[in-house]
């Protein structure tokens, strides 16, 4: 039990560092939360400072969720107080997607930052590549192909996370990999369905028609929340 709590408690807290504030403040001498959408995530950072910087808010964020997956979810095992099954329950990959949510969770609603996060696309995605890397990666191109064709960040990401409990039923059920644990398929399309209800408010926008799009993928220059968005 303390080991599992452990778990909980490191991998809300790695999640939770913000990465967008953070970089903002350091390289750019601005709070992003003062910017854009006021949204402190990859898909502000995209918007309000260019695709440079976007890309390497987006690469920490994937690296705190693959961090707690990979590595911090396995200190139970190491502890010798969690089991690797339960019947026939997979106690590692459950142990993964439990260290993977709770990341998320972090990243969406950080103690380092008034509770105030980003959306959890990133960090799930970064979780998603410490459990199965191949079904991740197909959602990572989808995500790359409608960014980069429509401008949308939050259309790239409302799409790319329902596509990806989709790949892995794909893959399970067309391609025969029975490795993808069943819980593994439960837990995603939560995260799935939690990202997606984190963008109701984008989601409104896009079918009225004014939800922001990315003009350029350079940083924007002086007003910041207009100059770089349309």
């Amino acid at each position: 039990m303390v080991a599992f709590l452990v778990i909980i408690v490191l991998s809300y807290l790695i999640g939770s560092l913000p990465t967008a504030v953070w970089v903002g403040k350091l390289i750019y001498k601005v709070d992003i939360r003062e910017h854009g959408s006021g949204n402190a995530g990859a898909t502000n950072t995209f918007r309000v400072l260019g695709w440079k910087c976007g890309v390497f808010v987006s690469l920490i964020d994937i690296f705190k969720g693959f961090v707690a997956t990979f590595y911090i979810s396995q200190i139970g095992f190491l502890a010798g107080e969690i089991p690797i099954t339960i019947d026939i329950w997979n106690m590692d990959v459950f142990m993964r997607v439990v260290a993977g949510l709770f990341a998320v969770v972090g990243h969406m609603y950080p103690v380092f930052a008034g509770f105030k996060g980003g959306k959890g696309v990133i960090t799930a995605a970064g979780m998603l590549y410490g459990i199965e890397p191949l079904s991740i990666s197909l959602a990572l191109t989808v995500f790359g192909i409608i960014l980069f064709t429509s401008r949308y960040v939050s259309l790239a990401s409302i799409i790319a996370s329902f596509s990806y409990p989709i790949f892995l039923l794909i893959l399970r059920y067309g391609f025969g990999m029975d490795y993808l644990d069943g819980s593994l398929m439960v837990f995603s399309s939560v995260v799935a369905l939690g990202i997606i209800l984190k963008h109701i408010p984008n989601i409104r926008r896009l079918i009225q028609g004014t939800e922001n799009r990315i003009k350029s993928f350079s940083p924007s220059k002086g007003k910041l929340n207009e100059d770089n968005v349309t």
